[in-house]
């Protein structure tokens, strides 16, 4: 798939890197580093495009995020990818669900953006204890703890994009 997709036309590869982050600067430097020579030079240009992103981009790739625990709308990839990432925020029980939806409105209420975490792997507890813990942060080591969500995220996005 990788060499597929250092072969696409500009416009389709621009629809596929978008599903995996959807700030439009980082886009541009992924695209402009093709052709990858394997899946690792890929993900490395990707971690490094998020580095060069200032929190006005940065925000333009969190706001295409659904918050965890609402199911994201579409039949796009990236949707598709969403619901299967936060799969485990949806089976929880009514009292953690309801639990989800309330820390999200503070988070938002405190920090002014969506709650991101990168939920793969993670349990609806799990997912619950880091929004409670990352209420406690100051904005500017929340934003921190925000890149390193988004960029796990890209790199999972990456991986499944070309795997």
């Amino acid at each position: 798939m990788l060499e597929e997709f250092n072969a696409l036309p500009e416009s389709r590869a621009v629809e596929l890197l978008r599903a995996c982050c959807a700030s439009p600067a980082w886009i541009r430097r992924v695209l402009a580093g093709r052709p990858y020579r394997d899946l690792r030079a890929l993900q490395t240009a990707g971690a490094d495009a998020l580095k060069a992103l200032d929190w006005t981009q940065l925000r333009q790739a969190l706001d295409a995020h659904p918050r965890i625990g609402q199911r994201a709308t579409g039949g796009g990839q990236e949707a598709r990818w969403s619901r299967g990432e936060q799969a485990a925020a949806k089976t929880v029980d009514a009292d953690v669900q309801r639990q989800l939806v309330e820390g999200n409105q503070r988070y938002e209420a405190r920090f002014g953006h969506v709650f991101l975490i990168c939920a793969t792997g993670k349990t609806a507890g799990e997912i619950l204890s880091a929004l409670r813990h990352r209420l406690g942060n100051e904005p500017f080591a929340e934003r921190e703890v925000v890149k390193a969500e988004l960029a796990g995220i890209v790199r999972l996005r990456l991986t499944k994009m070309v795997g």
